[in-house]
């Protein structure tokens, strides 16, 4: 398990310039995110795993001086002018590996081919999000500012997005502009409680964290939840949880009952207290990020918590890997597009939205990506392109699985900050 560097908290504190610093457990959550967790390498992990988000302190500074929105910009304030009709162009950041390309031609990219063709728009794609906090580094300055980013469309994980909506620094979106997104976003999808109604973002996809197991590992045999996780002793020792609190702990709530969008300190301390127990009796192997996915696949690991996309690609290389939605449910979480304050071509970017919620476009990006699909009505167009993953529920859930999802609720800074230190104890880091 990757320790805690020390001293990391002092360069971020000569970064910060006085402001309050980040207590040793945030600093360590955002470096477990960083180094290996999802906030690194979600998307598309084993094609880049050589490629993941480097510790930026510039970046973790940026994030931690954020407490403070720019003055005079609430939410809802700021208006753009719109170059739209005139500029016939979007700026679009993206995290790599996370669109479709062409096999024969890797600079082409097919739907925003299709979406230029179709609406003369040219788009400036660009894979500059390598994680979240990082990202943010890039942004914070100009946003603060009241300046345009340079981007007209971003695409950042949910946390992220609630705080740039919280903070005013994103732009409502026009519904007149989002007919397919409107009428084709999944209803798991539609209310998150940092942004109900989707007023200011709609997700790109969705990332569900299921029970993941090596069947040779495990002889044969299922392995269904995360109580068998805890307390199976045929698995002691061989079982791991993931790096990111709120993924194990929300796992763990759902398993004792309670839920992940509405429960109590009480209720936390349980969780901890029941992964504890399974830490001190030795049956968690160790808490990882995506660096699971190579234990699995050699057994080392016999079963763990893991994420869908890591689990689809396992599976197309290894039979042995299966998996397991919990009947008492999963953790949701999804990577959201929004347009920044004074982008140049709000009405073009809400455009490209809509066009990634038909389900032809939609379908071909799920069938590259494998990631939850969160447009409903794809299934038939995914069937033409590939018609095992339009029959594989991790990237289009079923009626029963879309009812199993469960999102882990917004924590205040208070609760932020004391839940990561009980997770940070847990995790030894």
């Amino acid at each position: 398990m990757e320790q805690y560097e020390p001293e990391l908290p002092q360069a971020l504190n000569s970064v910060r310039a006085g402001r309050d610093p980040l207590t040793p457990a945030q600093l360590a959550a955002m470096h477990r995110s960083l180094r290996n967790g999802r906030g690194s390498l979600t998307r598309r992990s084993l094609l880049r795993a050589a490629t993941g988000g480097t510790l930026a302190v510039g970046g973790l500074g940026a994030l931690s001086a954020c407490g403070i929105p720019a003055a005079g910009k609430g939410q809802g304030d700021v208006s753009s002018e719109d170059h739209s009709v005139k500029e016939k162009r979007i700026t679009f950041s993206n995290w790599t590996e996370y669109m479709d390309v062409d096999e024969k031609d890797k600079n082409r990219r097919p739907t925003l081919a299709a979406f230029t063709k179709r609406t003369g728009i040219e788009v400036k794609y660009t894979e500059d999000i390598n994680d979240n906090v990082e990202f943010f580094g890039k942004i914070k300055p100009q946003l603060a500012a009241g300046q345009d980013t340079g981007r007209d469309l971003i695409c950042v994980t949910d946390w992220l997005a609630a705080r740039l909506i919280r903070f005013g620094w994103v732009q409502k979106l026009d519904p007149a502009n989002l007919p397919h997104a409107y009428t084709n976003l999944s209803t798991q999808f539609r209310n998150p409680d940092w942004d109900p109604g989707r007023a200011y973002s709609y997700p790109w996809t969705g990332i569900s964290t299921v029970i993941a197991y090596n069947k040779k590992a495990t002889g044969g045999k299922k392995i269904t939840s995360v109580s068998q996780l805890l307390e199976d002793p045929k698995l002691k020792g061989r079982v791991g949880f993931l790096s990111e609190m709120r993924d194990t702990v929300g796992m763990t709530l759902i398993d004792m009952g309670k839920d992940p969008a509405d429960f109590t300190d009480d209720d936390f301390d349980a969780a901890i207290a029941r992964l504890q127990k399974a830490v001190d009796k030795r049956q968690i192997r160790r808490f990882t990020g995506n660096d699971y996915t190579s234990d699995l696949a050699k057994g080392d690991i016999a079963a763990c918590l893991g994420w869908a996309g890591d689990v689809v690609q396992l599976q197309a290389d290894n039979p042995d890997i299966g998996f397991h939605i919990p009947d008492a449910g999963y953790i949701t979480s999804t990577d959201n597009l929004l347009v920044p304050n004074k982008a140049r071509h709000k009405s073009n970017a809400e455009r490209l939205i809509d066009y990634y919620y038909e389900p032809e476009p939609a379908a071909r990006l799920a069938a590259y990506i494998n990631y939850v699909c969160p447009v409903d009505g794809v299934r038939d167009a995914l069937a033409k392109i590939d018609k095992d993953a339009a029959a594989n529920p991790l990237i289009l859930p079923d009626k029963e699985m879309k009812e199993k999802s469960r999102a882990f609720r917004s924590l205040t800074p208070k609760e932020e900050t004391a839940y990561e230190e009980k997770f940070a104890k847990l995790t030894g880091v």
